[in-house]
């Protein structure tokens, strides 16, 4: 997942640990040996410890360029752009002849500022350097194909309007991830705030707050979000707990956890948690096949939820982290992981997944060539068969900055995004997306939403009362052919995106009789059509 900024700094220490005439590095051993800890402090990523040992060997060697570029180099990795700049133009003003990584961070920070001319300058500057390597010039050439294909698309802006969600939902700390339910009516999403002033930092990683989810509901009278909570002590740990994804009913969260004091949630593992009776309960794990001894970021699930998308960095795939599906067999069988392919998944990351309400189109987020820069979001729509080469969103849904992950409301009209992009609350803020001037599910970009409806309700049996499990239920199109089928889950509840119009609906379970009724859903380009049909099965 790191490789070019590994690659990054191990050719930085080389470069920079070349010796004077009177072969030390600094006439003060107390700062060489100061140097030495810094640089391992940055390849711990320990990048705020590593600034104040460079700021104190500075003190003695205010002309050092090497000193310079380091600082600059942790101010960058800690996203003080401005900081890095300053102390990176330093170090080319002392000597011109510096070691190349100062040309390539340069362009990092003018791609980071949008000033994309100025950046593919440092990019093409590094590139004529003698002493970079041919794999480095790789990683170049990635950074040069994201400011080109920046400028190409903020010249061509989409119809699209991007609203802060504001201080009921953002925080001046880490907000990203959002998940929204199919009906719109419930957000949840990852924070790094405190909840109270006693909640533990992850000392040993970045010394932020450790991750929490939090949870917020729309008013109905003023289609707001009210102000955000913890979700629930049984899903919140003292841990990191993010959430990444939630389905379209909300009756089921998908948990990314990392804590190394569990050796089930050690090195990063997905878990699920179900909301019954009111109340989310404790989480499961998801297990074989979709975890593994490897690193799982990350779960979807398809609306009928016959299908889990998961990122893994599992061997079989064509980067670090890559996409992979599995189909549900039955209640406990699973198919074999398969990885979506050399179309959709890359030599880079591909992380952040939502399957849309239509069951084909899958937003991602990945940091390849065709990005703006750091992560942008892309689409792919499964289709004849295969899943078709991804597409960028366009500006201005993703920028130069870092975007996470989309999730679209079953209207088609809005979608949520978190960015870390210049006028937020804090680090990364959460944004809604107003699509009611262009189709995200096709690509027409002043076609009115095309959104789905919902149809819902619960089976239960007849005589007892109680919501039965497992019930099959099939929806046919008035051709005859099935366009989707689904089962009930443990309170007997379904739940079904689709277009409006006529549909037979069957539903079946051993031992009861069937039941085929013809439902009626009307279409609306105005709002979410939603239809609730409740059934009792008789023996």
């Amino acid at each position: 997942m790191y490789r070019i900024l590994t690659l990054f700094l191990l050719l930085s220490y080389v470069a920079f640990s070349q010796k004077d005439k009177k072969g030390n590095v600094f006439s003060n051993a107390g700062d060489a040996a100061k140097m030495f800890s810094a640089k391992q402090k940055v390849f711990a990523g320990e990048y705020l410890a590593a600034l104040n040992s460079f700021r104190e060997v500075e003190k003695n060697n205010p002309r050092n360029a090497s000193v310079k570029y380091y600082i600059g180099l942790c101010y960058f990795q800690t996203n003080d752009i401005p900081k890095a700049k300053e102390n990176l133009l330093k170090a080319v003003e002392i000597n011109e002849e510096i070691k190349p990584e100062t040309y390539f961070l340069l362009g990092r920070v003018y791609q980071s500022e949008e000033d994309f001319d100025l950046a593919i300058t440092e990019y093409e500057k590094y590139k004529t350097m003698p002493a970079v390597d041919s794999e480095t010039k790789e990683d170049v050439e990635t950074y040069l194909n994201q400011s080109k294909t920046a400028k190409k698309l903020m010249a061509e802006p989409l119809p699209v309007t991007v609203i802060n969600l504001g201080n009921s939902i953002n925080s001046k700390w880490d907000d990203k991830n959002p998940c929204i339910t199919a009906d719109g009516s419930s957000l949840v999403f990852t924070t790094r705030r405190p909840e109270t002033t006693n909640d533990a930092s992850d000392i040993e990683g970045d010394g932020k707050y450790f991750e929490n989810i939090y949870i917020s509901f729309r008013d109905p009278n003023t289609t707001d979000f009210i102000k955000a909570e913890g979700i629930s002590s049984t899903i919140n740990t003292k841990a990191h707990d993010a959430c990444t994804s939630i389905s379209p009913d909300g009756k089921l969260l998908f948990i990314y956890y990392n804590n190394m004091k569990e050796k089930t949630k050690r090195g990063g593992n997905i878990f699920v948690s179900k909301y019954n009776n009111g109340k989310w309960k404790t989480p499961e794990s998801l297990s074989k096949p979709i975890n593994s001894s490897y690193w799982e970021g990350g779960v979807c699930i398809s609306p009928d939820g016959k299908r889990y998308f998961f990122t893994s960095e599992r061997p079989g795939g064509f980067g670090n982290s890559d996409i992979w599906m599995v189909e549900k067999k039955g209640k406990t069988e699973w198919s074999e992981p398969v990885n979506l392919g050399p179309e959709v998944n890359t030599a880079f990351d591909e992380a952040g997944m939502f399957l849309a309400p239509d069951g084909k189109t899958l937003f991602f987020c990945s940091n390849g060539p065709n990005s703006m820069g750091s992560y942008d979001i892309f689409k792919t729509v499964y289709t004849d068969g295969k899943w078709t080469k991804p597409v960028n969103l366009g500006y201005p849904i993703n920028t130069p900055s870092k975007e996470g992950q989309l999730s679209l409301s079953a209207d088609g009209k809005t979608a949520y995004i978190s960015s870390n992009r210049k006028g937020g609350f804090g680090e990364t803020d959460l944004y809604k997306i107003d699509l009611s001037n262009y189709s995200i599910l096709s690509d027409g970009k002043t076609k009115p939403s095309n959104g789905l409806s919902i149809l819902k309700g619960t089976i239960r049996d007849g005589f007892e009362g109680y919501g039965l499990q497992d019930v099959s239920i099939s929806l046919k199109d008035e051709k005859g052919t099935e366009v989707s089928s689904t089962t009930t889950n443990e309170s007997g509840e379904y739940f079904f995106t689709l277009n409006g119009g006529k549909y037979l609906l069957e539903i079946s379970k051993k031992g009861f009789q069937a039941i085929s009724e013809t439902v009626d859903i009307a279409k609306s380009v105005e709002e979410t059509v939603i239809v609730e049909k409740g059934f009792l099965l008789k023996k």
